[in-house]
């Protein structure tokens, strides 16, 4: 919010009076907003996530450490003959991880030539098979969707059972709202006119999920 607007908004809240009354029923409103109904998921959340994930057209794998991310990375630029060059997140934990010398790793902004990238999502989404994404430093909104292939790290951990949950959380971590929160589900797809399917259209074309299974409470 730039300056100029804060002082509007300030004389604008001075000039009402009354906002040390309103404050404390907008945080009740807030707080105890009622929630509408919601679709049965089920107990285990990573397995409603995975079938979701796969009814997107996704594909996941489960790791148990930081060498399994490594060793996944690698072993699906090889099953694809994809070249070994790796878009990365400035993402402190991704980037302490053992990458050979053999993988190029690019760190910071995508760029059009970028075919991989790897970032981290905040949370998932068991009721839709989505991936939340906060836009930040550590996860640049251009790493999501330029590379063809895009690898997200996913701790099981972090999946939610609604998109209602997202944002509780959010509130409940005091998170400050980042200037995107994207929701990916699946590869990018578009029918066009002739309503034939195409994927990679407006975002990448294959979706990789590596979930961390909790054991590195590191990441």
């Amino acid at each position: 919010m730039t300056d100029a607007r804060r002082a509007i908004i300030a004389r604008l809240r001075a000039s009402l009076g009354d906002a040390d009354i309103r404050r404390p029923a907008v945080e009740q409103r807030l707080n105890t907003a009622p929630r509408g109904p919601t679709p049965a998921v089920g107990e285990d959340l990573v397995a409603a996530f995975t079938t979701r994930v796969e009814a997107a057209a996704a594909s996941m794998v489960r790791i148990r450490d930081g060498a399994g991310v490594v060793a996944e990375v690698l072993d699906y630029l090889a099953q694809r003959e994809l070249p070994q060059r790796l878009l990365l997140a400035d993402d402190p934990w991704l980037r302490k991880l053992p990458w050979p010398t053999s993988l190029r790793v690019d760190i910071g902004a995508a760029a059009p030539d970028h075919l991989a990238g790897l970032t981290r999502a905040y949370a998932g989404i068991a009721e839709t098979g989505s991936l939340a994404l906060l836009s930040g430093l550590a996860t640049p909104t251009g790493a999501n969707f330029l590379p063809d292939h895009y690898l997200c790290l996913l701790r099981t951990e972090d999946i939610v059972r609604h998109l209602e949950d997202l944002w509780a959380r959010l509130r409940t971590e005091s998170i400050a709202m980042p200037r995107a929160l994207n929701l990916i589900t699946g590869p990018s797809r578009t029918g066009d006119v002739e309503q034939t399917i195409q994927l990679g259209a407006h975002g990448p074309r294959s979706v990789r999920i590596i979930l961390l299974d909790g054991c590195d409470r590191s990441a």
